[in-house]
């Protein structure tokens, strides 16, 4: 029907913002902006434009293909680090949406969070690491010291993607991609819902791709944390959203109370103690820890084997180089490699 359409400007929905939004959000028209400044859209706010321009990033499709926490699941349904994001990403705006945050810069800071995770999840984070720590050691003038996923999506961000101009994102999103973990708390209140968010989706669909995968069984779950929590998955996700809502709104700072805090750090301990740590969850780290490293090793001494655009300039670090490179394969990729650079061909066949 004619007529039965309305077309927003960026002006109006940054207008609409200032009339919805509670006082202490993050405003799209009030950002303090970019690296390189750019023209204004004429449709979509800043925030809206960094959660495109996440979501068509190399690094954000190649998380498809990503660890979560269980190495070569057998199956379709357990949660790659991608499904983590996006569940992450839900899981924020509702907190979001309901507190009257931006909901805009909630959802690109969660789609960009994990774009540094390493393939093989946190076991090829913890290779990185080491294998880091150790070059440091020998040079501590010249080597990072060590390997954190957040710190690597900050540098995807402003370095890697779109062949070394990166993405040019907003001060806001930056920050609260860089302080989604760690000890520097973002300093948006959208950064600090994401930050939750990302425990509680993980705490929650954890355990449920380890009862999938018959590391645990729903009994075996601690009684004490449930009683808090609820009984199952979707229960735990809703208690936790809507205590954050309601805590939040009564503080005036994003929080959860102090049981359903305590509930939720009580079942992560849990996890750590019988998933994470668990011998049939660990029975393929060493294994994929060994990739890494031999990945990594291999491209530091032979440079030249690094795709010609992935090759440092001639006054760059050779050891962020290889870093970057292994850092951003997938899984797949990693194997494909090893097998390609270490195992005989004949093998192969």
């Amino acid at each position: 029907m004619s007529g039965s359409l309305e077309i927003k400007t960026r002006e109006a929905l940054e207008a609409e913002e200032r009339r919805r939004l509670a006082p202490g959000a993050a405003f799209a028209d009030a950002t303090k902006g970019r690296v390189s400044a750019i023209p204004l859209d004429f449709y979509r706010t800043e925030f809206q434009r960094d959660r495109d321009r996440i979501i068509h990033c190399k690094a954000f499709r190649r998380l498809s293909h990503k660890t979560q926490v269980f190495l070569a699941p057998e199956g379709d349904h357990y949660r790659t680090r991608l499904t983590h994001t996006l569940e992450v990403s839900q899981i924020a705006r509702s907190i979001a949406r309901a507190l009257a945050l931006n909901e805009d810069l909630t959802e690109a800071i969660s789609l960009g969070h994990d774009l540094g995770h390493t393939p093989f999840g946190h076991t090829g984070e913890d290779s990185l690491d080491k294998a880091l720590a150790a070059l440091h050691e020998a040079d501590p003038a010249s080597m990072p010291a060590g390997y954190r996923h957040n710190v690597q999506s900050l540098r995807i961000i402003d370095e890697l993607e779109y062949e070394g101009k990166g993405l040019n994102l907003t001060w806001e999103v930056r920050d609260g991609i860089v302080g989604h973990t760690g000890p520097d708390v973002p300093a948006t209140m959208e950064g600090r819902i994401v930050r939750i968010a990302d425990r509680i989706a993980y705490v929650n669909h954890d355990i449920d791709d380890a009862v999938r995968a018959g590391v645990l069984r729903d009994e075996e779950l601690p009684a004490a944390p449930l009683e808090v929590l609820g009984a199952y998955h979707g229960a735990r996700i809703t208690t936790m959203v809507n205590d954050m809502i309601v805590t939040s709104a009564e503080r005036g700072e994003i929080a959860m109370s102090e049981p359903v805090w305590d509930a939720m750090m009580e079942l992560r301990a849990f996890l750590f103690q019988n998933v994470y740590f668990s011998a049939r969850a660990k029975a393929e780290e060493p294994k994929a820890s060994a990739v890494v490293k031999a990945l990594f090793e291999h491209y530091l001494a032979n440079p030249m084997e690094l795709p010609p655009d992935e090759r440092p300039a001639a006054t760059g670090s050779l050891v962020q180089a290889v870093v970057d490179y292994v850092a951003g394969m997938t899984d797949r990729f990693a194997i494909r490699e090893y097998e390609r650079l270490f195992v005989p061909k004949k093998w192969l066949l």
